[in-house]
């Protein structure tokens, strides 16, 4: 690997305009092409085998039109009922001018017979039921806005009008621009500080940025292949800029030091891309391997999140390999211009900051290790009592019209009407009307189809009416064979309440059942809500097979990269230490709701399902990355000849400043993501600058340098029958060099992710 990327680097900076070229033409190109076919992102919860699913499939087949899901356009008169005749005229304008609008399948009016339901019993608010005649992914944001306008005319009159639903969330998405602005803002002033000219900061901010413009392009085109869920661009924004930087930061911090030594420009260039760049594809490669192991998980949505963030990763680290020797050789010795302080003086590191810290960890390691655990172990203490929940539109900001209409509707109708239960049911034998008339569950079953007063159906009705949480029935929807029906159920809570998870799986578990019993019936409980909750099972029991498998993963690389099973170890229960002390912040923050006005909440949320699993897939990548570079830098001193305490005093010197501004970039490209209305998106925000800051600090620079100085020569055990099987793998190509030059290895600072110390043995 070493050979191919120090020839490819040669051959970039030999052929810097061609391949400037090709990259600015193709980014340029998918960048155009993603534009014209539009955003078509889609948070599909189809989860194989689960009751929801279940009920969706019923849905499709029977009720195509309903699968693809209403969404209430709310009115409201301050003052007034919408019964009034000044109002009445406009709610019929503004229902039937919504029903004419492109992809329309449906309206229901609540000034109708048929909509009386939704109408509040103050007939002071009421709202539109408009179902959809596409499903919601396809609908871009400006179809949205084209249907919600449609309702203008009770706008006109005076009312207030608010959008739900998936028409609601479509134009309530919140901004990441002023995020990504504040991150790349604060990396610049590190990088600044890290490197002492404006010119070489730049590199690392240029070659991201054009990566990244290239990553979103290359995923909103996949939008139209795969089902892309909403959240994944802003997560790939967010993953692309941290490792972007960082990466670059590592090969240009290199190809800096090799000018400093005297090596002429080309030459430079290539030993830093072949060395630190040999480190960055280790890193990345073992990111984007945690990232595409969601896939164990077999949660579609979790997995196509994992790939998107994979695909970041992966033009990320093909850029800094590639693009950035191109516009090394551009810049040439101006590299150095602009200085904004003097060069730092690397003989000075032995007296520094650093040096004194290494040394004074060697002389008291257990007090050192222990003071670590007093850090970690009371931030990973509310961990136990997470419960994972889902996405909450009462968490949004109230300048989001998906917000409001939430209130409004929570206002007029109790909460639960802002995420109703469906009930889809499989009739087996076609329903029949029953002799008897009326309804079961105080509502109008029969309302406009007799057949809806089938005893099977009564007793499912009246059974489900009699659960406690449950405040009301919409009328039965029958197919046109009798074979299949559905309605809905208004829970009494809201949709990311717990109790209304209690109520779906007591539903599920107990009242259906025991209603369908001794029939030929089968029901389902699906619906958005429902939905939420199977997945939260379903991560649930996923998540530890899942951690499983990245540690399995982690430990065959680390034992490939050091030949000893002993740091593989610490590794992995390092890792886990500070990935539960971040699971345990993020539980504080937004499920207690501790500082929840501090990050722009009004109150505690519910932690959103697959936050927790996506956050250990990219934080182990990322953890990994800092263990490497640590590691392989004590690795290097070891094998120098230097005992197992000093080694690590060296290593931790020659480290710590370049995990800590490394890890610095990213906390605050991830932290700006706090800023975001979007509440998980904050969660992701929170919860990843919380670890980088514990895995890079408290863990890397304190924690393990303690244990490995305790464990001393056995941090280099590796069983014969195992060393012999293992293949020898050299992350920077230290034989590569030395079988080139005839001369040692090539040592540097600045090498992010593994030193070229030797084999381990």
């Amino acid at each position: 690997m070493t050979g191919t990327l120090y020839g490819v680097a040669r051959l970039c900076v030999r052929r810097r305009l061609l391949v400037l070229g090709i990259w600015l033409l193709v980014t340029a190109a998918a960048v155009v092409v993603s534009h014209r076919l539009g955003d078509n992102t889609n948070d599909n919860l189809s989860l194989p085998g689960t009751d929801s699913q279940r009920a969706t499939n019923l849905l499709d087949a029977s009720f195509p039109d309903q699968a693809n899901g209403s969404s209430p356009i709310v009115l409201h008169a301050s003052s007034g009922k919408l019964t009034d005749a000044k109002y009445a005229a406009a709610v019929n304008e503004a229902a039937a001018s919504v029903a004419k609008a492109p992809h329309v399948a449906a309206v229901v009016n609540p000034l109708t017979p048929q909509g009386a339901q939704a109408l509040s019993k103050d007939q002071a608010t009421g709202y539109l039921s408009v179902t959809l005649a596409v499903p919601p992914g396809e609908l871009s944001t400006a179809d949205a806005q084209a249907i919600i306008d449609a309702a203008n005319p009770a706008k006109a009159a005076g009312l207030q009008v608010e959008t739900g639903g998936q028409l609601g969330q479509k134009v309530s998405k919140p901004s990441t621009e002023s995020s990504e602005a504040i991150g790349i803002a604060a990396a610049m002033v590190i990088l600044t500080l890290t490197f002492g000219t404006v010119v070489s900061m730049l590199l690392p901010i240029l070659n991201a940025i054009v990566a990244l413009a290239l990553t979103l392009a290359v995923i909103r085109i996949l939008g139209h292949v795969v089902t892309v869920p909403t959240v994944a661009p802003t997560l790939a924004t967010m993953i692309g800029l941290g490792v972007g930087i960082d990466y670059a930061l590592f090969i240009v911090t290199r190809h800096l030091r090799g000018l400093g030594e005297g090596l002429a420009l080309e030459e430079s260039i290539a030993r830093a891309t072949a060395t630190s760049g040999g480190a960055v594809f280790f890193a990345g490669g073992t990111v984007t391997i945690a990232l595409v192991s969601l896939a164990v998980a077999g949660i579609p949505l979790v997995t196509t999140m994992g790939m998107m963030a994979a695909v970041a990763v992966f033009v990320t680290v093909l850029a800094a390999l590639t693009l950035l020797p191109a516009v090394l050789a551009f810049t040439g010795t101006h590299v150095n211009s602009l200085r904004v302080r003097a060069p730092r003086v690397e003989a000075d590191a032995c007296d520094g900051l650093w040096a004194r810290w290494a040394k004074a960890i060697a002389r008291r390691p257990l007090a050192a290790g222990l003071a670590a655990l007093a850090i970690l172990v009371p931030l990973m203490i509310p961990v136990l009592s997470l419960s994972l929940g889902q996405q909450d539109v009462a968490a949004l900001s109230t300048s989001t019209t998906a917000r409001r209409a939430y209130d409004l509707l929570t206002a007029g109708f109790g909460a639960g009407v802002n995420g109703p239960l469906v009930v889809a049911v499989s009739l087996g034998s076609p329903a029949k009307a029953s002799s008897s008339s009326g309804s079961a569950g105080g509502s109008s079953g029969s309302q406009g189809d007799p057949r809806a007063s089938d005893p099977r159906l009564q007793t499912l009705r009246g059974d489900i009416s009699a659960t406690p949480g449950v405040v009301a029935l919409t009328p039965v929807q029958i197919d046109e064979k009798g074979t299949s029906a559905y309605f809905n159920a208004i829970a009494s809570t809201g949709p990311a309440e717990p109790a209304t998870a209690s109520l779906v799986e007591h539903l599920r578990s107990d009242v259906i059942p025991g209603a369908v019993s001794g029939t030929d019936m089968r029901a389902d409980v699906g619906g958005s809500t429902a939905g939420y909750v199977d997945l939260a099972s379903r991560i649930s029991s996923k998540l530890p097979l899942q951690i499983l498998v990245v540690i399995a993963l982690s430990f065959v690389l680390l034992i490939m990269a050091f030949r000893t099973v002993v740091i593989p170890a610490q590794a992995a229960v390092m890792n886990l230490l500070s990935i539960g002390a971040a699971y345990g912040v993020l539980t504080a923050i937004f499920q207690y709701g501790w500082l929840s006005g501090a990050i722009g909440l009004e109150d505690s949320v519910p932690i959103v399902s697959y936050v927790p699993l996506f956050m250990f897939a990219v934080l182990f990548g990322l953890s990994m990355d800092y263990e490497v570079f640590l590691v392989s830098q004590i690795e290097e001193h070891h094998h120098a000849g230097e005992d197992s305490r000093s080694s690590v005093v060296s290593g931790l010197v020659t480290s710590a400043r370049v995990i800590t501004s490394a890890a610095l970039i990213m906390v605050f490209v991830f932290g700006s993501f706090v800023l975001n209305g979007d509440p998980t998106i904050k969660q992701f925000g929170v919860g990843l600058a919380v670890a980088i800051v514990l895995d890079a600090t408290v863990v890397r620079c304190l924690l393990v340098p303690a244990v490995m100085i305790m464990m001393g020569r056995l941090n280099w055990w590796m069983p014969r029958w195992l060393g012999r099987v293992v293949p020898r793998v050299s992350i920077e190509g230290a034989e590569f060099f030395r079988a080139r030059d005839g001369v040692g290895a090539v040592h540097g600072e600045a090498l992010p992710a593994g030193a070229s110390a030797g084999d381990g043995e």
